[in-house]
């Protein structure tokens, strides 16, 4: 009599349990990342915020209580937008565009600077109440927009006229109120963004050459001018203005070198004392390599490293392409924030104004972050439903 065989692996295949915010290890991922994220950058925040918070006689916890509250609505942010199914947003698609539009029209317009002040040479902010940075919104509205449209338009993407061209004009009306405040960085990532998703939903290759050659020449003519200018020239060559257009990207590389491989320590970093200008936002990497060393470098790259290719599994795992391209688009723009930050303080790019997702200070870029980690969730949880995945052939590039 022959002996049964033993059973050596289970009949159905072991999935973890329902957390709420999707099936499987995917949500769980993004979320404990965003948490460890959130709270590392308020203990950074306020190394770097306190001495200039108190020169502005303010207490000195001024910038990161009220970060704190942006990073609790930002939660909750994220949790409604895991839990919204993430189809929502293609009725939502038009609305959000909409009321993007009009936030940048109102920080433009010669007569609302009562509520939309210069600050720095520039006109960014709505004050109503509360602060708000409406390009900020732009970027997910560019990618909500973008996404729904892109499956619409898939069939006539070999068309320019009726493929790309409608994108084009939402497009340069985002791209140009955003330039007018201006922040050509933001600009620039609010147009990387459009056109990933729908180079990701079947763009020609040969549409998105011919849009960069019309580009070019008022590209270079921001580039020209004015401060730009300048930190062009100090990219290429730090020597030239050292204490001028160079000297943030110079402390920022000072600041990183003097970390070491554990760092000085928590609060105890120098540069914060008025030799690195905003260290609290546009150079708060530096403050990370100053007080955390390499390792706390190394550590954050990893955190940002989990969510992007979490955030490309899922993708790949969504159940249709609305999904595909809206965690395509949502991945981008934290990967390209977070990589370009870093990037700036590495001397690699000139200097940008982009805000390290989840530990710069600003909380619209704050909430932003957030509830585009909820839609990527709520992707996530659509996926995890037992599902099954899309032909690979029907997926992705749009067939003519």
């Amino acid at each position: 009599m022959s002996a049964r065989p033993l059973d050596v692996a289970p009949a159905r295949r072991v999935r973890l349990p329902d957390s709420g915010l999707g099936s499987g290890w995917e949500s769980a991922v993004l979320l404990t990342a965003t948490v460890l994220l959130l709270s590392g950058g308020l203990v950074v925040l306020y190394s770097a915020s306190s001495v200039l918070a108190m020169r502005q006689d303010l207490p000195d916890t001024y910038y990161v209580l009220r970060q704190a509250a942006g990073a609790a609505v930002g939660l909750v942010a994220l949790l409604v937008c895991a839990w919204l199914p993430y189809r929502v947003w293609t009725r939502l698609a038009w609305p959000l565009l909409g009321l993007t539009l009009v936030g940048l029209l109102l920080v433009v317009l010669p007569w609302t600077q009562a509520i939309a002040p210069e600050i720095n040479g520039a006109r960014r902010w709505l004050d109503v109440g509360v602060t708000i940075q409406p390009s900020e919104f732009a970027k997910i509205a560019v990618v909500v927009w973008t996404a729904a449209m892109a499956v619409k338009k898939a069939p006539l993407f070999r068309s320019m006229s009726r493929g790309m061209l409608p994108f084009l004009v939402v497009w340069t009306a985002l791209v140009g109120l955003i330039v007018i405040e201006p922040d050509l960085s933001t600009a620039f990532l609010v147009a990387l963004l459009g056109g990933l998703v729908v180079f990701c939903a079947g763009g020609r290759i040969a549409h998105f050459a011919f849009l960069a050659l019309f580009a070019a020449p008022v590209a270079l003519q921001q580039f020209a001018v004015g401060f730009r200018a300048d930190r062009l020239a100090s990219f290429f060559d730090p020597t030239t203005d050292p204490t001028g257009a160079g000297f943030q990207v110079r402390q920022s590389l000072v600041a990183l070198g003097s970390g070491g491989l554990s760092g000085v320590g928590i609060g105890e970093g120098r540069q914060k004392f008025g030799f690195l200008p905003e260290a609290h936002n546009d150079f708060i990497f530096a403050m990370v390599g100053e007080e955390w060393g390499l390792l706390g470098v190394l550590t954050l790259v990893a955190l940002y490293a989990s969510i992007v290719l979490v955030g490309f599994r899922v993708a790949g795992r969504a159940p249709d392409l609305f999904g595909e391209l809206l965690a395509v688009g949502v991945t981008s723009l934290i990967a390209l924030q977070a990589l370009l930050h870093m990037a700036v303080g590495l001397a690699l790019v000139p200097a940008t104004g982009l805000s390290l997702p989840l530990v710069s200070y600003g909380r619209s870029n704050l909430l932003v972050v957030c509830a585009s980690l909820g839609i990527l969730m709520s992707v996530a949880r659509a996926s995890g439903r037992g599902q099954a995945p899309r032909p690979r052939a029907t997926r992705g590039r749009a067939r003519a």
